[in-house]
């Protein structure tokens, strides 16, 4: 019996326990989702150079987008549920692996449908990212945190997005468009190492001391039960709630969509601006994006405090206002100055992160633990739809009626999705009494 103490105490002395490690879980993650963002926006940069060497017209072009934006619809909810039945540590891994694998791959691309097969599979895999994000939230964080940690968590998908250029010009100047393909798909595989190395479920991770496991598990929270996949999204469909997230989700994509891809092409054809400009003033809605990330979290401890709203509530109001400051992107449409123009669309970057970090965090509020990968890769399905819809508008129709009109509309889109995220989430007061 003391032998058996003796060797537990041994045991707990010769781990190293690390302070605050649900913090630094995160921050593993966070560096995970930015090499995904950084692989998947290479193929824009290295754009020209690859429509020049490879002889590939602009329909062409747009038909490997196309492939990408396809895979990562239609594999977000299945990559969830890969990641809900076989964990976390193993389904994001063997999906980056993938993701990784797909982008050295692209150095041998010798056409375009070399391309749209690896951009297919590359979105295929890196479509885990979403559901990822709210299983590494569910996991670490208890109810309290899980806000703030969803904000922070949100920094990733928009930070990588804004390093992506200034890397892959380095890479490409130094290697060419082969080796910066191949350079950005190390980069993943080092992370992936760095992944495997460190990451563990709470209740086995050796770092993790007693007191803070606890802290994560105050809720006591059921286990996670596994479903087959067309179980597990037969239930989430007859869930009201999902649909208070899914449909605001679908109409907030489309800014994400203006800004991840014709922004530059805005700014070129509306005001003259050469890619030196461009260069100097596109990566501002990203920065903007990362501060609203960072700051969702916060306000909905400022609308808890000031208000006494509750913990969802708190949730649904901070999302409301992310709503409202998406206007900004309307009010492009009476501007004539390039500059005012720039911080009108940093604006609603800054509104569409504390949006989209908030719906994040009420998949893990709203749903347990066996599902919340599942819910939100059919959440990030919804989003993605509609980017594909909104990117195939614009082609149609911005050479014939301007960008204009499509500002206009993004500015309202995503206070229709307020309506139903109050309508079908929000807690009333008979409910609290």
């Amino acid at each position: 019996m003391s032998q058996g103490i003796n060797n537990e105490m041994a045991a707990s002395k010769s781990r190293r326990i690390v302070k605050k490690l649900r913090w630094w879980m995160l921050v593993l993650f966070l560096f995970g989702v930015t090499v995904n963002y950084i692989t998947r926006n290479s193929l824009g940069i290295l754009a020209p150079e690859l429509k020049s060497s490879l002889g590939i017209t602009t329909e062409q072009y747009s038909w490997i987008v196309g492939a990408f934006q396809l895979a990562y619809t239609l594999f977000q909810p299945l990559c969830g549920w890969l990641i809900d039945v076989i964990g976390l540590k193993v389904g994001f891994m063997v999906c980056a692996i993938i993701w990784a694998l797909a982008c050295i791959f692209h150095a041998g691309a010798a056409n375009w449908v070399h391309l749209a097969i690896l951009r297919f599979t590359m979105g295929a895999s890196e479509a885990a990212a979403t559901p990822a994000n709210a299983k590494t939230i569910g996991e670490w964080f208890p109810k309290t945190e899980r806000p703030v940690a969803a904000g922070w968590a949100g920094v990733g998908f928009s930070i990588g997005a804004m390093l992506a250029p200034p890397i892959i010009y380095f890479a490409h100047a130094s290697f060419g468009w082969q080796g910066a393909f191949m350079f950005t798909g190390v980069l993943a595989l080092v992370w992936v190492i760095l992944w495997w190395a460190f990451y563990h479920n709470p209740d086995k991770h050796p770092n993790l001391g007693k007191d803070e496991l606890a802290f994560i598990q105050q809720d006591h929270e059921p286990p996670a039960v596994k479903l087959p996949f067309l179980t597990a999204l037969k239930t989430v469909s007859k869930n009201k709630r999902f649909y208070g997230i899914a449909i605001p989700a679908f109409m907030a994509e489309p800014a994400w969509a203006v800004l991840s891809f014709w922004v530059p092409l805005y700014l070129a054809k509306e005001y003259g601006m050469d890619l030196k400009q461009i260069a100097m003033f596109a990566w501002l809605p990203f920065l903007a994006a990362d501060l609203g990330s960072v700051a969702s979290g916060y306000l909905t401890k400022l609308y808890t405090r000031w208000f006494g709203c509750t913990r969802v509530n708190s949730v649904v109001a901070s999302s409301v206002t992310g709503a409202f400051l998406m206007i900004s992107l309307a009010v492009v449409a009476i501007t004539r100055d390039p500059y005012i123009t720039i911080v009108l669309i940093s604006i609603g970057g800054f509104g569409h992160q504390i949006i989209s970090c908030m719906l994040s965090a009420l998949v893990v509020e709203s749903f347990d633990k066996g599902q919340m990968a599942t819910v939100n890769g059919m959440r990030g399905s919804a989003a993605w739809i509609a980017s594909f819809l909104f990117s195939l508008l614009i082609g149609v129709t911005a050479d014939k009626i301007g960008f204009n009109p499509l500002f206009i509309a993004m500015g309202f889109f995503d206070l229709i999705g307020a309506l139903f995220l109050v309508s079908f989430i929000a807690e009333r007061r008979a409910k609290r009494a």
